[in-house]
């Protein structure tokens, strides 16, 4: 059976790579004779740093299905065509927004140097933080703050884009119209009711529709609805769904 993880709040925490005991437990998966696919909103770059070196060869969705990797190498990337690409630059620049944006390897950041998301940003200096207008294809557009947060979201609903509010970090993440982590795993040649899904917000949800079984890590009112079941976020009951759900698989 194919398993596939998110990875932020759903199996790593506080930005922080996987923790020996989550390991363990993917590792265990693997010797079991299932196959492990990352999905999550970092872009392959940031991906690769919380994970112990022999998964980053590992299938993998980042962006939010905007990447696609496999056997260590990136094999689709997904951008914003020019004309919406200009039209997000212009909400930035008109709502004075704090912005990280991410081209198909640099990126460009214009936050808090303390903002938490920074912290999660290329760690292993794999990139360059470059000027915007030298980012040639974005790909990932995430909103840190805008003093006009509701104006900034009614004015991207214009626009043929994707955007999930993050409640908690109060941060708003834009990806292309049509892509999702779903639409990722399809170019891994994912198929439908054939995986069993794990994750923990918004950006979950369309993987979640698609999956045979599905767990919510968490408290999260649109996912819990589609999700086959759910666990607190605490490590040591995740850990144990994904043996009980090891076991049952066999």
């Amino acid at each position: 059976m194919k398993f596939v993880f998110d990875l932020d709040g759903t199996i790593c925490f506080h930005g922080k790579p996987l923790s020996e005991a989550i390991v363990q437990a993917l590792d265990a998966l693997v010797k079991k004779g299932h196959e492990i696919i990352f999905a999550s909103a970092r872009p392959i770059r940031d991906l690769l740093p919380v994970l112990p070196l022999h998964m980053q060869y590992f299938p993998m969705v980042g962006g939010n299905g905007a990447f696609v990797s496999k056997d260590g190498k990136i094999i689709s990337t997904i951008h914003f065509d020019p004309h919406t690409a200009d039209n997000i630059i212009k909400l930035i620049r008109e709502f004075e927004a704090d912005y990280l944006i991410d081209g198909v390897w640099d990126y460009a950041y214009s936050g808090d140097s303390e903002h938490p998301i920074r912290r999660n940003v290329d760690p292993e200096q794999r990139a360059q933080n470059i000027h915007l207008d030298e980012l040639n294809e974005i790909v990932k557009v995430v909103i840190l703050r805008s003093l006009h947060t509701q104006q900034i979201l009614e004015e991207l609903q214009q626009l043929p884009v994707i955007t999930y509010r993050h409640g908690q970090e109060d941060i708003i993440d834009i990806s292309p119209k049509g892509v999702n982590k779903w639409t990722g795993l399809q170019k891994l040649g994912i198929e439908p009711q054939q995986f069993i899904a794990f994750g923990n917000d918004a950006n979950d949800v369309e993987m979640f529709k698609h999956a045979r079984h599905s767990v919510c890590v968490g408290e999260h009112a649109d996912l819990s609805q589609l999700a086959t079941e759910k666990v607190s976020h605490e490590e040591e009951l995740i850990i144990t769904k994904v043996i009980e759900l090891m076991e049952e698989m066999q």
